[in-house]
């Protein structure tokens, strides 16, 4: 039986191609986020963060908010800082979603916990805030 190109080619794009998954897509915007502070590249933590982020730490007991844009402001063009980051953990739901990520910076002793509350906005995963602590045991 012969199959002409044209007849295959058809065939082929009625075949659904796999989008990937809120789990995969969650994961790049961490990604994005661990990348562009470690490279120096803010339009890589533009697009990782909501306009509207905060970070948020406690300080001598006190709530510390950092604004997001001063924040991505911050970040040396092009300097790569060689921290490293992993995602310890995702979990989300439907459109919302939390994380965790260990960020390690060179010559400090203990490395920052971040966690992320997410949410998947006009089909795009978002951080819309972030608080973090340094890590203090070995939980």
């Amino acid at each position: 039986m012969k199959i002409s190109f044209f007849t295959l080619s058809l065939l082929l794009m009625s075949v659904p191609i796999q989008a990937q998954t809120d789990l995969e897509l969650i994961t790049k915007t961490i990604t994005d986020y661990i990348e562009g502070t470690s490279f120096g590249n803010q339009d890589q933590v533009r697009q990782a963060f909501h306009p509207d982020l905060n970070l948020y730490s406690i300080r001598d007991g006190k709530l510390n908010v950092w604004y997001g844009q001063d924040y991505i402001n911050g970040i040396t063009e092009g300097r790569n800082t060689g921290r490293t980051g992993k995602i310890l953990s995702i979990d989300y739901e439907t459109n919302v979603a939390i994380a965790k990520a260990e960020i390690i910076i060179p010559n400090r002793d203990a490395p920052f916990i971040d966690y992320f509350i997410l949410a998947k906005i006009e089909d795009t995963w978002t951080i819309l805030h972030k608080a973090y602590t340094v890590k203090t045991s070995e939980k």
